[in-house]
């Protein structure tokens, strides 16, 4: 790719384990930075509403909500490459536990019958997004280019993936978790 790449990544239903694997890269980072134009990311608080076209985008997380839906269909518009990043992303993975109970059992019991409750429960004007049926990874949903497996991914994994999408070369990932 000529120029500099336009990059950018996506937080879904995870627990920010891929983007703290991703800030590993440490001070490939800066080799990163001058090849790639970082657009959106939940490392520069853009809002996925305004997400821009892009030429990668490192995806983590499972759809675990309506608003995860619409930002994932988004986000596969507006990307040429789509990484499905860390196993949430890749099979639903932690995230996926959810889908062994009702979701309004899920949801009575995050906010209902806790003792963290004190103002009542909130619905999806209150902030709350509405919980889809079934937790899913992401090539459920939308079409996947490239599994980033791990959970999460180390850090070099993350930087031979990126590193041959820029290179426009097969990337030689391991087939051991680790």
């Amino acid at each position: 790719m000529s120029g500099k790449v336009r990059m950018a990544t996506v937080w879904l239903g995870g627990c920010s384990g891929c983007h703290m694997s991703f800030l590993d890269l440490d001070e490939r980072l800066i080799e990163l930075a001058a090849r790639v134009d970082l657009l959106a990311s939940p490392l520069v608080d853009t809002k996925a509403r305004d997400f821009p076209q892009v030429d990668v985008t490192l995806v983590e997380g499972a759809v675990v909500n309506e608003e995860h839906l619409e930002t994932l269909h988004r986000v596969r518009e507006r990307s040429k490459v789509l990484v499905a990043f860390g196993d949430c992303a890749v099979s639903g993975n932690v995230s996926a536990i959810r889908n062994a109970w009702p979701v309004q059992e899920v949801f009575d019991r995050a906010y209902r019958e806790t003792s963290a409750v004190v103002h009542g429960v909130p619905s999806p004007d209150a902030g709350v997004p509405r919980l889809v049926k079934r937790v899913q990874p992401l090539h459920e949903v939308v079409t996947v280019d490239l599994w980033l497996q791990g959970c999460p991914p180390p850090a070099d994994r993350i930087w031979e993936a990126i590193t041959a999408l820029l290179d426009r070369r097969e990337p030689r990932l391991e087939r051991r978790f680790g």
